[in-house]
């Protein structure tokens, strides 16, 4: 049995999904469905949440890492799609497994020090002192995810009128303090993913942050085997709440 919780569907070839940050299996229902008629799709519930361990103190990225790998070698997959700091996860999972395809939807990787870090000590303070609608909008006013974003707009009223998605995502907010340290300590010149050998496509959204566009370009100039397609009507929660749908199908593609 794998560390974590895991959630399939489908048949066909194994994909592997690793939820973005304060998302959950579930938020994926849509993408899974759609790719079920050609894939066992295995949409991992990561540390934290629902029934998988909680994070813990010696939470980092090799956890994850291990989590991931366990499940594909437990399922027999060989590809693997992550979104956002899932992403992350995924790009770096690359690097220590062979896959036959590599699937990344606008990954939380800092080049540079690109991704912007001075929300941080404030949300962990809003957090202590209860506020957690106040800290969620302050992560996503200052991440450039409020503006025009579905999942900012659904997930402050839910957790303004205490329904079951607002207690869902007050859940999850204190998982946002240790995965934004992960990414911040990878900070580099993202000359490390050179390395993956893997097929790759990057996925993005035209309504997304200019910086996470551009890491996108770099990691496109970077993976030897890779293909950039970016949707100019997507954003960055397209795969789960904006157009899941859609990017289904350009993985289908």
């Amino acid at each position: 049995m794998a560390s974590v919780d895991v959630v399939t569907t489908g048949q066909g070839p194994g994909l592997v999904v690793l939820p973005g940050t304060t998302r959950r299996a579930r938020h994926y229902q849509a993408l899974a469905a759609t790719l079920a008629d050609r894939h066992t799709v295995h949409v991992i519930e990561r540390r934290g949440r629902g029934k998988s361990p909680a994070q813990g103190s010696d939470y980092g990225l090799e956890v994850e890492i291990s989590d991931v790998l366990e499940v594909l070698e437990e399922t027999e997959s060989r590809q693997l799609f992550g979104h956002s700091y899932g992403g992350l996860i995924a790009l770096h999972a690359a690097l220590r497994t062979e896959l036959d395809r590599l699937i990344v939807f606008e990954p939380a990787v800092s080049v540079h020090g690109s991704l912007p870090w001075e929300w941080l000590p404030r949300y962990e303070e809003l957090l202590a002192a209860g506020h957690d609608a106040r800290a969620m909008v302050h992560y996503l006013h200052s991440c450039d995810f409020m503006p025009g974003g579905p999942v900012a707009t659904a997930a402050v009223w839910a957790m303004q009128h205490f329904n079951a998605e607002g207690r869902s995502i007050r859940e999850v907010l204190p998982t946002v303090v240790r995965e934004a340290r992960v990414v911040r300590e990878l900070d580099s010149d993202g000359s490390r993913y050179a390395a993956i050998k893997a097929p790759t496509l990057l996925l993005g959204g035209g309504r997304s942050p200019a910086y996470i566009q551009e890491v996108l370009i770099l990691l496109a100039d970077t993976i030897p085997d890779t293909r950039l397609t970016v949707t100019p009507e997507f954003d960055h929660n397209a795969p789960d709440l904006g157009a899941p749908t859609a990017v289904a199908e350009l993985i289908r593609a």
